[in-house]
């Protein structure tokens, strides 16, 4: 199972590196958004992928015997799901208003620092 993770990690990274480089703002978000799948899951595939009780200690023990499922990971990712939806979020309203100054999706008209009327 780890492995498969670990193609699809790959996999999602390639496909967000490559629509950043491209030279749309669409495609710049669509990057954004695969990048941060890409590290929800590189974070829960390096947490092993195990099935097991919940990490309670039972009444009268002092720590946890046999197989459970470990936490951090879990609070990690939803950690990066808040952050990258924060980013996300920045994103698209920066490229909001580069578009409404510049009139253009495709960065090879953006190269002008001058100031539009809007």
């Amino acid at each position: 199972m780890e492995v498969l993770l670990a193609f699809v990690v790959g996999a999602l990274y390639t496909a967000g590196f490559y629509m950043i480089l491209r030279r749309s703002i669409f495609k710049l978000i669509l990057g954004l958004g695969l990048l941060g799948h890409a590290a929800n899951l590189l974070i829960f595939t390096l947490g092993r992928v195990t099935r097991g009780a919940p990490p309670l200690i039972e009444e009268g023990e002092k720590a946890l015997t046999g197989v459970f499922a470990d936490p951090l990971p879990q609070a990690l990712i939803l950690t990066a799901i808040v952050i990258g939806f924060g980013v996300q979020a920045f994103a698209l309203v920066l490229i909001k208003r580069a578009y409404q100054t510049v009139r253009t999706d495709n960065f090879d008209h953006m190269r002008s620092t001058d100031r539009y009327d809007v």
